[in-house]
């Protein structure tokens, strides 16, 4: 195995530890810990620091020593989990983790951004060790040795009580309980009695099932090892209880007087088993073993099965892109396969269309079987969004709590290793714009500690993240404003509330009035919105004054397969995200009208910008106002559009191929894929499509009919 595969390997493995530390602090700050829970915490960092040592990554090993002296204490109670110090744990394993991140992006990590913390580390270690009592001196001192009587105890009987109950598979087997008993009594001194008050009446008798027990009473110098190796071949065939002999035995005491191993079957109730030269034995207290049959029933029972162990198998990804791009291409041939018997007109009841159907049923299996694997839950970015809520609630001195929901929700994982940007801007915004200060939650009635909430779901085809505060919600006229005076929306613009709140989404947007570590340079926003439509998403917003404010991401699940809509523009097909269309039109030519030099198509009261796609690609010279032409209504983050096209075709399911790695950007067109008769069709791009017809579409309002 290389180098560069062990380091892989040791990376993947601190993912997992830091999971771990971070679950275990969750724990510990919720005060439901026990002294594992520690144990859990410092066994992560200990194989951190272990592991990195390996490696040769100092600065890690540095660091993580620091911190496990800290929480060495904290296991052995010398050092209590004050709010200080839980804190301060807290603190190290965002650090931790920011360092092992770090390592692995550029080889290597450098002390300088938490010498204060490893100073914190290290003064509260020295004080923990400083308010530890010292341990008391010892000081030899002489004995006097002084006469004890001791009475010598009257010797005890030594050996075993033994209780053997053969089911119906040990005489299925073959066995003979004479055989055991005969073995026992090479042991030691054996006293047998058969308990047969299981035994029923003929007519419910049944052959297959063991109903005798015996009692046993073994004395001797042996022990209970070699008595279950007398028993090894029944094990499993019968039921075996052995307990020492004395007072607090739990079996039946059987009479000390020796027995024939040969035992004849008793006639008619009421007569016992009678011992050779004694009387009849009292019969034994009713116990709840021997209220019932003491035989199992006719198949002995199976040992519970062994709990099954989870096992995770690592892949390279690129084995798994491979697999992916493969079943694209199984795909792509299905479309090519179906329009080729198309264009034979053979009949959708024929026989090989209906084959035809079977093999679409098992591609889309496959894919969707493919998908998961490349599919990860978001609990380690969910608990890496944590760290960020921890930082910014001390870097502007609220304080928040945070929580997360839906950690086991599963992504696409190209998908979740680009969710880290927009996420961090939108849990700060949340954190600095979102929640008051503690005096002004106090002055509204809300308690002082704020709190943001992270969530997941699948949700129609679709994975929702809502990112909520219970702050003090969107201030409209406040951003309506400040777009004004920084000349984003024209003085007179009278926008919906929809409308008011996209503008947090325009580049270079902020409310803050200073610039700081967190905000005030109105690229956060930016950042989200776009690499939320890069990823085929959508992000919405919701506020209630006073109430606070949600955040929701639509993303699809997958980047690879795209459910599209086929229109046809100009001589050229292209295709439609389905996930944008709203719906289809046909309108009269008394529903399209031209106001301010731009054609507008009323849809029930309202007046939606046209974009003609064949005009804009440079298909067509000049505006087309015809009604016999289609007409798709998209949501295109927040503002509707109509996209003319010259036709509509189907609606199917199509494999993503970037253009950018293999062509170059192409403003408004996200990617291309094949279709059935292998040409390529471009897949448009919604969001980029409303701003390449008005970059400050954003900014504009409807135009609202008259009544």
């Amino acid at each position: 195995m290389s180098n560069e595969t062990l380091r892989d390997t040791f990376f993947a493995e601190c993912e997992e530890l830091i999971e771990s530390l971070t679950e275990g602090l969750e724990v510990v700050a919720s005060g439901a810990w026990d002294g594992e829970t520690i144990n859990a915490i410092f066994r992560a960092v200990h194989s951190i620091k272990g592991a990195a040592g390996a490696f040769g990554f100092t600065d890690l090993v540095t660091f993580a020593h620091a911190y496990e002296t800290v929480l060495d204490l904290i296991r052995s109670d010398k050092l209590d989990i004050a709010p200080e110090v839980l804190r301060l744990i807290t603190r190290s394993s965002d650090a931790l983790a920011e360092l092992v991140d770090t390592t692995r992006q550029q080889g290597s990590a450098s002390l300088d951004p938490v010498r204060d913390l490893i100073g914190e580390l290290e003064a509260t270690a020295k004080d923990a060790k400083a308010d530890t009592p010292p341990e008391p001196e010892f000081t030899w001192a002489p004995l006097a040795l002084l006469p004890i009587e001791v009475e010598e105890p009257a010797p005890a009987a030594t050996g075993f009580s033994i209780r053997f109950a053969p089911g119906g598979a040990f005489y299925a087997n073959g066995h003979e309980p004479v055989r055991f008993l005969s073995a026992l009594d090479a042991l030691g001194t054996l006293s047998v009695a058969c308990d047969t008050s299981a035994v029923p009446p003929l007519d419910g008798f049944d052959v297959d099932t063991g109903y005798l027990v015996w009692n046993l009473r073994l004395e001797g110098a042996t022990d209970e090892n070699a008595i279950r190796r007398v028993f090894a071949f029944a094990e499993g065939l019968c039921t075996l209880d052995i307990a020492p002999l004395g007072e607090g035995s739990p079996l039946p005491e059987v009479a000390a007087e020796p027995a024939p191993l040969f035992i004849a079957r008793a006639p008619a109730p009421p007569p016992a088993d009678i011992p050779a030269g004694g009387s009849a034995p009292e019969p034994a207290e009713a116990t709840p073993q021997a209220a019932t049959p003491a035989a199992p029933p006719a198949r002995a029972a199976p040992r519970p099965p062994a709990p099954a162990v989870q096992t995770t198998l690592r892949v390279d990804p690129e084995r798994v892109d491979r697999l992916i791009n493969s079943v694209g291409e199984l795909i792509i041939n299905h479309a090519v396969i179906s329009q080729k018997l198309d264009s034979c007109g053979l009949g959708t009841d024929s026989e090989i269309m209906a084959a035809l159907d079977d093999y679409r049923y098992l591609a889309r299996e496959i894919q969707e079987a493919v998908m998961s694997i490349r599919a990860q839950p978001v609990k380690a970015l969910f608990q890496r969004m944590g760290r960020v809520v921890r930082e910014a609630g001390e870097a502007t001195g609220k304080p928040v709590m945070f929580i997360s929901e839906g950690e086991a929700t599963e992504i696409d994982k190209t998908i979740l290793e680009r969710l880290a940007d927009p996420l961090t801007h939108m849990l700060r915004n949340s954190v600095d714009h979102g929640l008051e200060t503690a005096e002004k939650r106090r002055a509204a009635g809300k308690s002082e500690v704020g709190s943001v909430r992270l969530s997941a779901a699948h949700r129609s085809g679709h994975v929702v993240i809502e990112v909520s505060d219970d702050g003090a919600g969107l201030n409209r006229e406040r951003i309506l404003a400040k777009a004004m005076e920084k000349g984003l929306v024209p003085p007179d613009a009278k926008l919906t509330e929809p409308e008011i709140d996209n503008l947090l989404f325009m580049p270079g947007f902020s409310t803050a009035e200073n610039v700081t570590n967190l905000s005030g340079r109105g690229v956060g926003m930016d950042v989200v919105k776009t690499t939320i439509t890069s990823l085929g998403g959508k992000v919405g917003i919701s506020s209630l004054a006073g109430e606070g404010s949600t955040f929701t991401i639509s993303l699809p699940l997958t980047l690879a397969v795209l459910d599209g809509m086929i229109i046809g523009v100009g001589a050229e097909t292209m295709v439609l995200p389905l996930s944008s269309v709203v719906e289809t039109v046909r309108p009269q030519r008394r529903d399209i009208h031209e106001i301010a030099g731009e054609l507008v198509l009323s849809v029930r009261g309202t007046y939606v910008p046209i974009v003609d796609l064949a005009l804009l690609f440079g298909m067509r010279s000049a505006k087309g106002q015809s009604a016999e032409r289609s007409y798709v209504l998209l949501d295109a983050g927040g503002a509707s559009i109509a996209v003319a096209v010259d036709a509509i075709q189907d609606q199917r399911q199509v494999v993503i191929k970037s253009l950018e790695g293999n062509y170059g950007t192409v403003p408004g067109i996200a990617a291309a894929t094949i279709l059935g008769d292998g040409k390529i069709a471009l897949i448009i791009d919604s969001e980029a499509l409303v701003e390449l017809v008005s970059p400050r579409r954003n900014a504009r309002p409807l135009i609202e009919l008259e009544a």
